[in-house]
């Protein structure tokens, strides 16, 4: 059997801007105020062609982040999920400047404009080391999908097959 790589796919046409996404990462993860881990954000506000997209860490198989790091704060598992050691980070920011998805967050701590250590999605680790999914993917509208690279693909072209042959029908 292959290796599991972890991955997040997102179907930007189904996405409604409903938060679920965003709510069941706070509460499963106790994510501070101010803290996002994954956010819905809105392009083209106001516009006929307004859109949303949930970001979050995508967990790159070449996690630019990492070696952005000088401290060695962040690891990649062998399934792909990146974690970050918060006994080691120094909150300097540098992974933020090397993320493509803007995903590392600094909780404000101590004085005004400090920063604490860098929070970001850890793909509900914990849960998948349980064997559940992550808790973000809840989405009532299945725009947001988790799971191995391959099966996030195999879903994708099922859609592109199905909207091809004329009209949606669920896979």
């Amino acid at each position: 059997m292959a290796d599991v790589r972890y991955k997040f796919g997102f179907d930007q046409d189904r996405c409604i801007d409903c938060g679920g996404c965003e709510i069941a990462c706070k509460r499963e993860n106790d994510v501070p105020p101010g803290v996002f881990r994954r956010k819905v954000v809105t392009l083209n506000e106001g516009e006929p062609n307004e859109a949303y997209v949930s970001l979050a860490c995508m967990h790159c198989t070449d996690a630019p982040c990492i070696p952005a790091c000088p401290v060695d704060a962040l690891s990649q598992r062998d399934d792909g999920i990146v974690l970050v050691d918060k006994d080691k980070c120094i909150g300097c920011g540098y992974c933020l400047w090397a993320c493509p998805f803007g995903a590392p967050q600094f909780p404000k701590s101590g004085k005004f404009g400090s920063k604490g250590p860098m929070d970001k999605c850890d793909y509900c680790v914990d849960r998948i080391d349980e064997g559940k999914r992550p808790a973000c993917e809840q989405c009532p509208t299945e725009a947001l999908l988790a799971g191995d690279a391959s099966e996030i693909s195999r879903k994708i072209r099922e859609r592109i097959g199905t909207e091809m042959d004329g009209g949606y029908v669920s896979p």
